[in-house]
Order: structure tokens, then sequence, then C-alpha cells
């Protein structure tokens, strides 16, 4: 097991890279996860719970959690838990057919049975792609609130398992004043009679029903407020801009914007955020943080030219549509979120706007390449 690895971006890791996905730059990402200066130990011999396994932000707390049994022989068993076996399966790859993992088929909207107890439930499972919260807003808001219900039953049939509830930046709504970075109590308004607000009234009944359950049975809860990720195992299909951006630039299409671009958003890369919801579960004492990095709060346009800036030689520029139907999309014209309690804790990001780009383009065109080969 290699100690010094060197990075595509041209970094260089100095911890131990596990052999968890066989993605030279998941597993490397993977690496410095576990190699931050954090109290691992407290997660050994647990029975760990991740729901929405597959999906972009949970694989990575599930490889995490893998990558601490090679590494430290952590002792760590994770109940994978997934709506579609077979998606699964070709998602998550060789980590699927790990003695460490168990594949558990269930649907949160919907009553999860489990054969055993557990000490840690990661709650990752929502419907997190924009299209959905339109055009399926009952099961948009039904899994957001049946799914926190349900979760917490588990944790109080374990006998106390602390929850962790990855929520949203969007729980913070539309605030009068848009240029500032926003804060862990700084609410805004949201107009609740729209379809959209299914996914973010969701949100917001999913915390208040965690804290509740921490009021009247105790439950140890931390809750992560996510802005808006990007990186490896990003599906280009998802609907949002960095994954748009990222599916231009491979194909060596120029980007087309569909506003004039001046939203601004805290756009974070996934192991700096996935790092940074383990510092919150293992140091936090708060119930909730900012799971971003202010570093890149930047407009969408801005974001934009970085992505054509990722791979200079393909001289790609950015271009600007007309006639765009603005009702698809967030109104909020500046969401930045402040992670100020989170570095609070020792947290930092190690990654970063520039080579976290360079990465997530990377891991596609690794996969591309293993595709022709």
């Amino acid at each position: 097991m290699p100690e010094h690895t060197p990075r595509g971006d041209g970094s260089t890791s100095t911890a131990p890279v596990p052999r968890v996905t066989g993605s030279a730059t998941v597993d490397g990402d993977i690496a410095e996860i576990i190699g931050q200066p954090l109290p691992w130990e407290k997660l050994d011999g647990s029975t760990v719970l991740v729901t929405g396994a597959a999906g972009m932000i949970p694989s990575y707390a599930l490889y995490t959690l893998l990558g601490l049994n090679e590494v430290r022989d952590a002792g760590i068993t994770v109940l994978a838990l997934v709506r579609d076996l077979d998606k699964a399966r070709r998602l998550l790859g060789p980590v699927a057919e790990r003695g460490d993992v168990v594949l558990v088929k269930g649907d949160v909207r919907e009553r999860v049975e489990l054969d055993r107890k557990v000490d840690l439930v990661i709650h990752g499972a929502s419907p997190a792609r924009p299209a959905l919260h339109a055009a399926s807003p009952v099961d948009s808001i039904r899994a957001n609130v049946n799914g926190a219900f349900g979760m917490l039953d588990l944790c109080v049939a374990s006998g106390g398992a602390r929850f962790v509830l990855m929520s949203s930046a969007e729980v913070y709504g539309q605030r009068v004043d848009d240029g500032s970075l926003v804060g862990e109590s700084d609410y805004g308004a949201v107009d609740i009679l729209t379809p959209r607000a299914s996914y973010i009234e969701g949100k917001r009944a999913a915390e208040t029903i965690a804290v509740s359950y921490h009021a009247q049975h105790g439950v140890p809860i931390t809750i992560g407020r996510f802005g808006h990720i990007y990186g490896p195992v990003m599906a280009l299909d998802d609907g949002r801009v960095q994954a748009d951006f990222a599916s231009d630039v491979l194909a060596g299409r120029d980007i087309t914007l569909n506003s004039d671009g001046s939203a601004r958003r805290t756009y974070t890369y996934l192991a700096d955020a996935v790092s940074g919801m383990f510092a919150a579960i293992l140091l936090g004492e708060d119930t909730a943080y900012n799971i971003s990095d202010r570093d890149g709060f930047i407009s969408i346009r801005e974001l934009a030219e970085a992505f054509t800036h990722a791979r200079p030689e393909k001289g790609l520029s950015v271009r600007f549509a007309e006639g765009v139907d603005l009702s698809r999309y967030n109104s909020v014209k500046g969401q930045g979120l402040d992670d100020a309690r989170l570095r609070s804790l020792g947290w930092a990001p190690h990654v970063g706007l520039r080579r976290g780009l360079d990465r997530t383009l990377a891991w596609h065109e690794e996969r591309a390449e293993g595709t022709r080969s």
C-alpha cells in the first residue's frame, strides 16, 4: 500500500491509500479524508446504516467507512440501504461484494426493517435532483418526512443510535440580504404554495423531526446542511449546473447559461464536504452545521468559466441562451453558506475549487478510458 500517491491534479497524498473502489481519483480522495486528524476510533467496531448509499454524498460516506477498515482495521460493518439492488451493484461496483458491506433493499418512504441494531445512521436518501421536486412533489416530501420518522424510529429501537441527517442549504429559503454568507440561524422565507417547496419543506420538517426525537427520546443527532456539492460519482444528467457544466466540458461543448449567471452559491468539492460531515459527527457539539467551503462562494458564470479553465486545451467558452423558462430554477439569487462553525472544529477544505474541478473531470475521463480499453 503506497504511502505517497501522486494525484492527477499535481498534489500528493501522504496517507495510505485504501483500495476501496479501484478508482485512483476516488481512492485518493478517501485517503485524504481518513488522513484528517479526527477521532476515528469512535467508529471502531460499529454498525453503520447509510441510506441512499448509491448516491453521490452517501457513497463517499460509505467508501470512507470502508477505507477506515482497510487502513485502521476499524471493524466497521456498513448496511447500505438502496432502493434498487441491481442499480446499486452497478454504481458501487466491487464495493457491493465486500464482506464488510451488506446491501439492504428498502424505500425510506415506507417502513424499513433491519435484522440487527445499529450504532449510527447516516441518512442521505432523498430525491435530490431538482427536476423531481417539480415533477414528483408528493414523492419528494414523503421521502424526506417519512424517511426521517423511519430512520429515527430505528435509532430508538437500537437503543439510541446517533442520527445524522444530510440536509440542504435550501432550508434557509429566501433572505432579504442575498449578499452575505448564511449562518446556521439565518432563516428566510419560503413560498410554500409551490410544488418545488416540497423539497425545502421536507428537509425543514426532517430537521424538526430529528430535534423532536432528541428531545423526547434522547437520540443524539447531527444535522449537516450541504451546499452545492460536486465531484467524482456525480451523475452528468443530475440536472444541477455543476453536472451540466462537467458534461459540456467532457463533451467538448461550449457552456450555455440559461440565465445571466449572476446567482451565487457555495460550491464545495465532495471529499471536502464528506470530511466536514465526519468532523461534525465526531467532534461537533452543536445540532446543525453548514457543510460548505466559503471560498467556493461564486456566481454560476464564474463556475462555468472555472470549468472551461479546467481543460484549457479544449478552447471552450461560456455563452448565454435566450427564452428560458426560469420558473424551473431556484429563485434565490445568493445562497452562500458560512462555514465558521465547522471550521471552529478544526476542519478546513483540503482540495478547493480548482483542484476539485480537475478531479471531477478526471474521474469521468478515467472511466471513459476504462470503457475504451
